[in-house]
């Protein structure tokens, strides 16, 4: 039998654990089965037509040339997963529906900026290191900018609603967190981070310094050592909120009157020496 696969941090995992260390636990460890939703599905093909599109050659950046690759990109995922057209509706008029709300957001990227103005220098970028206080991390960056002047530029698109600003940390924190890796890789602070919005055609723009990253380093430390030592005990705790609403394991929740599965032990970290194929990873 091989052995548990090692994890990593990553902000959504980092996230998940925040929201509810059971929800974190039922994601990382046990790896459960959640139904694919509307939205993840319309942000994962809108997020292939920009990567495509960052790929052509500069004259050829257009709005009319990313919304041809809308279709192509959906049959290549129904070629791969047939359940997704019952995700979004099975009859043509729903297929319609879901073009329509995947060029919108491509439309909202093309207002915000000209892709012929400039070149990426990656996108998709996956980032996988261990960070100096030991905690293991990875992820992708959507686009990596760096300018003729060297500075850097880490940019995410975001597909949903902007959120307020009361309601907006776990954008800062994911931008923070791909700031710090990137840093840590490279030795280069990004100069920018910006969150683009494509629904509503606005960003958020932080500007990190070494101080709050290294800061922002030691919250990660501090979260890490607590999900190791729950991940050790097995005791990962529900944490009820609002959100407990959209969760798909509330049959299993203590908290509803369920039972979680049998917990299968903690799979340790790639900081720890495991005996398994260094090559291959979970998805975070």
């Amino acid at each position: 039998m091989n052995a548990p696969k090692p994890l990593a941090l990553s902000p959504s995992r980092a996230s998940d654990y925040q929201q509810c260390p059971l929800l974190y636990r039922f994601r990382a460890i046990d790896r459960l089965p959640e139904p694919t939703t509307y939205a993840q599905i319309t942000g994962t093909l809108v997020h292939a037509v920009l990567e495509n599109l960052h790929q052509l050659p500069t004259p050829e950046r257009t709005y009319p040339a990313a919304v041809k690759m809308i279709k192509p990109e959906w049959e290549k995922a129904v070629t791969k997963d047939p359940t997704l057209r019952g995700v979004i509706g099975d009859t043509p008029d729903k297929e319609l529906d879901f073009f329509v709300t995947c060029r919108s957001l491509v439309r909202g990227y093309f207002e915000m900026e000209n892709p012929q103005g400039f070149s990426a220098e990656k996108c998709e970028m996956y980032v996988n290191t261990t960070l100096p206080n030991g905690v293991p991390v990875r992820g992708f960056i959507d686009r990596v900018d760096v300018a003729p002047t060297g500075q850097v530029r880490v940019v995410d698109y975001k597909t949903g609603k902007k959120p307020l600003p009361r309601y907006a940390a776990a954008a800062r924190f994911q931008m923070r967190f791909y700031a710090l890796v990137y840093w840590r890789m490279f030795n280069i602070i990004p100069d920018q981070l910006r969150l683009m919005y494509l629904k509503v055609s606005d960003s958020l723009i932080l500007t990190p310094s070494q101080e709050e990253l290294e800061y922002f380093e030691k919250d990660l430390g501090h979260l890490w050592s607590n999900i190791e030592a729950d991940g050790k005990s097995g005791n990962f705790r529900p944490k009820t909120s609002k959100l407990c609403g959209w969760c798909a394991h509330q049959d299993l929740c203590p908290e509803f009157g369920g039972t979680p599965p049998e917990y299968p032990g903690w799979p340790g970290s790639v900081a720890e020496p495991v005996e398994s194929d260094p090559a291959t990873q979970l998805p975070f």
